[in-house]
């Protein structure tokens, strides 16, 4: 017969999850109920998926053995494990950071208090490169790639592991972003990726086929009001887009002309109503526009710019 929980972990989780401290046993399927429950009554977004997921990384189990293992009594370690990382995510830590990864175009990315954690509505910023190669029938080219502001890699790594004969590099001022997307390159066994410490373009030479970019585009004075998962662990630099949002995009629209080939394009993640303030600073800066690519919420999310085939 299993051992029950020690009382002072079931307690300890208690204060956490509403569990009955009175309780003389606490099994993986309760803590993750009681977790729910918590995270539900706080506000928080997907309790279900954020308590099982808190559960099954403190028992170092994936999905199904988590589900296999419903009925199992939990020690007094477990127990305590999953308090700490239900206290955590209380106070509204992201799911990511407790985890230390998030996954991104199907690939397991490491991420860290230095790099912005991918959103899915990112994905949609490989979509239309993708898509901008495809009309050009580049998909199989020997193509360069720059990914400016790469943080944790998530762009550049994406894009090389859907073009094969891609080279690709990543830039970044955070030395320690740098070491957090190398690191995600060794671990996926990408060797066709190089990183450079500088600010958005500033050290690239040469002619590109594709450059994309995430860059920061929240207005200075609206980073208070965002949600405190993202206010309060997301680094700074990687949101603050300046008084309007459109820095990053300034930036990027001044250097990227001299650095793409004729016919290549660049493609940014924009915010919600910056569709025509960024396309108006592409096509300042001599870059032909398209129409923005919407993600799955229907926002106008990643814009495409190109240069002309006969550009300089």
């Amino acid at each position: 017969m299993m051992p029950a929980a020690p009382d002072l972990a079931a307690a300890d989780l208690a204060a956490v999850t509403a569990q009955s401290a009175s309780a003389d046993t606490l099994s993986a399927a309760g803590a993750r109920r009681a977790l729910a429950q918590q995270f539900r009554a706080a506000g928080i977004d997907s309790p279900e998926l954020d308590a099982r997921l808190l559960v099954a990384h403190a028992l170092g189990l994936d999905h199904a053995a988590l589900a296999a293992a419903g009925a199992r009594v939990l020690s007094r370690g477990e127990a305590e494990a999953i308090a700490a990382l239900g206290r955590r995510r209380l106070a509204r830590e992201p799911v990511a950071r407790i985890l230390g990864t998030k996954e991104f175009w199907s690939l397991k990315l490491r991420v860290d208090a230095t790099t912005l954690v991918p959103r899915p509505e990112t994905e949609t910023v490989v979509e239309a490169a993708l898509a901008a190669l495809d009309a050009a029938a580049a998909r199989f080219d020997a193509l360069r790639i720059a990914d400016l502001g790469t943080g944790s890699g998530a762009l550049l790594l994406a894009l090389l592991a859907e073009l094969p004969h891609a080279f690709g590099v990543g830039t970044d001022t955070s030395l320690g972003a740098l070491a957090v997307a190398r690191g995600n390159a060794r671990r996926l066994g990408q060797t066709r990726a190089a990183f450079i410490a500088c600010d958005m373009a500033a050290a690239l030479r040469g002619r590109f086929d594709l450059i994309v970019a995430n860059p920061p585009y929240i207005r200075s004075g609206d980073i208070a009001a965002l949600a405190p998962e993202v206010r309060d662990f997301d680094p700074r630099s990687a949101l603050d887009g300046g008084s309007d949002g459109l820095d990053g995009h300034r930036t990027i629209a001044a250097a990227v002309p001299r650095l793409l080939a004729p016919g290549a394009a660049v493609v940014v993640e924009i915010g919600a109503g910056q569709a025509e303030a960024v396309s108006a600073l592409f096509s300042a800066a001599g870059l032909a526009g398209a129409r923005p690519r919407s993600d799955l919420s229907g926002v106008p999310r990643a814009l495409v710019a190109k240069k002309a085939t006969d550009g300089v």
